[in-house]
Order: C-alpha cells, then structure tokens, then sequence
C-alpha cells in the first residue's frame, strides 16, 4: 500500500518533466521560425527593393534605338546598346554550345562509370572547385593562357572563359539527374541485351532530359550577367563587331562602364542593360523551373 504514492509521484513528476520538455521545445520552435521568417522577409525586402528600382529606372529606356543604335558618346541625344546586345548574345550562345557537350559527356562517366573510380574522384573534386571559383579568377586564367599569348583581346577569349563557367554546373546538374534514375530502368534494358551505350542514350539520358536541360538553362542564365571574366577576355568595343578574333562589346561590361561613368545618356543606357538582362534570367529561371517540375 505505500508504494503507491511513491509511483503515483514518480508518475507525475515524469509527466511534469515531459510537459517541461514539450514547452521548451515549442519555445525553441517559436523563435527559430521567427528567426527564419525575419531572415526571409530580410531578403526579399532588398529583392524587392531592387526590382523595383530596376523597373523604375530601365524601363524608361526601353526605346527602339536600343536595339538599333550603337553605344553612343558622352553626353550623345541618341543612342543604344545594339552592339552590347549582339556581343553578349554572340558570347553566350557559343559558350553554352561549347561548354554543354562537354559537361553532359563528363556528367555521364561520372554517373554511368566513375562511381568508384580514382580519375571519377579527381573529377568531381575539380570540378567542385570549379563551381565555387570566382568568376574573376577564370577571367585572370584565360587572360593568362590565351590573351597575353596572342597579346590581344578578343571575343573568342570571352566564349572560352564563358564556357570555363558553364561546364561544371551542366557536369554537376547532369550527373545528379542521372544518379536520380532508378537501376530497375537499367537492369532491364540489359537483359535484353542492351549494351551500355545505347541504355544510356535510349533509357538514362532520356529519363533525365529534362533535368539536364534545366542545368543548361541555369548555366545560360549564370553567363548572362557575368562581368569580370569579360573584363579581362573580351574586353568591349563601341562599334558593331562579328569579328571574335578581337575585342567585343557586352551587356554585363558596358553596363559596369556606363554606370560608373558621370554622363546621364550612359546611366540611362546602363539601367535599360540592367533591366534587359534582369527580365532574361528571370525568364531563363521560370524556363528551368518549367522543366524540373514537368520532370517530378
């Protein structure tokens, strides 16, 4: 009879300490998520903030000499960013078109091949180091290699260090939309006596399309702004040029030099680039987002 209190006791102080235990952990949850909503609302206010600055005052550009006209002198009435948009264009659309191949290729051995292997190791850790390099030291790179040795600029320059960009993010996106394809898939496609190749290009490549070509597209969306590997590479050019072998004009450079020039005509030309590239990648993003939905 008087090991009954003793329990009842024990029973109500573990139910007290659980009770303790349930409302500090509400406490705990109550200030991370206000943390984390504090966060989020600290981001998209600058966002928002600069979206709507960049509405404001691009938008007010956006005239058909934009398009038609090229980079004009200080302090010019008329003018526009015809050649700034055809450089850029030119540069990027080469660097995907070279860097792409590449990227798929190296994403299938190390998803298909070098799992396990020594050179697959050596890969993804350069190619990690890839991702996280700043742009400026692949602009300092190709300067290097392939600028000071022909002792010009030249688009060319420009495409490769774009490209240089490119490859690591299609290698890594590739092989991780890979490795997401179920071994069910494979197994069977060998049993019927399938070889490798042809599963990969006929079951794997196919089930990961999609996945793959959001990589490109976040790879193209990336290049479109980057500024310092053009900087040292492409360098810029006032007048029209479809010549890659030497310097050419971009939207990212000419947008860094207008901007930080004195001249009004050039502040309003920059902030119309500025608004150019900015509605490009958010169309690039909502077009990689399209794919990777469409793919779950």
């Amino acid at each position: 009879m008087s090991a009954s209190p003793a329990i009842s006791s024990k029973a109500s102080a573990l139910q007290a300490s659980r009770v303790s235990k349930h409302t500090a952990r509400k406490r705990v949850n109550a200030i991370a998520l206000t943390l984390s909503l504090a966060a989020m609302a600290f981001g998209l206010f600058w966002l928002i903030w600069i979206l709507v600055e960049t509405v404001r005052l691009g938008i007010g550009g956006l005239t058909l000499s934009l398009f038609t006209e090229m980079t004009p002198p200080p302090q010019a009435e008329t003018g526009g960013l015809a050649n700034a948009i055809f450089g850029s264009f030119t540069m990027v659309a080469l660097a995907t078109l070279l860097g792409t191949p590449i990227g798929i290729l190296a994403g299938v051995y190390l998803a298909e091949y070098g799992q396990k292997t020594w050179l697959g190791s050596i890969t993804r850790f350069i190619n990690d180091i890839l991702l996280a390099a700043p742009s400026i030291v692949i602009g300092l790179f190709i300067y290097s290699v392939v600028v000071a040795r022909m002792k010009s600029f030249s688009g060319w320059a420009g495409v490769l260090a774009l490209a240089l960009i490119v490859i690591p993010v299609v290698i890594r996106t590739t092989e991780n939309m890979l490795s997401l394809i179920p071994n069910a898939l494979r197994e069977a496609a060998y049993a019927l006596g399938t070889p490798k190749w042809k599963v990969i290009m006929t079951v794997t490549l196919k089930s990961a399309r999609a996945g793959v070509l959001t990589g490109i597209l976040l790879a193209l969306a990336r290049i479109s702004g980057e500024t310092a590997p053009l900087l040292f590479t492409a360098l810029s050019n006032q007048f029209w040029t479809s010549d890659l072998g030497s310097p050419m004009a971009s939207l990212p450079v000419t947008i860094f030099k207008f901007a930080m020039s004195p001249y009004e005509n050039w502040q309003k030309l920059a902030w119309a680039g500025v608004f150019l590239i900015t509605i490009g990648v958010l169309i690039l993003n909502i077009l990689a987002r399209t794919f990777l939905r469409d793919k779950h």
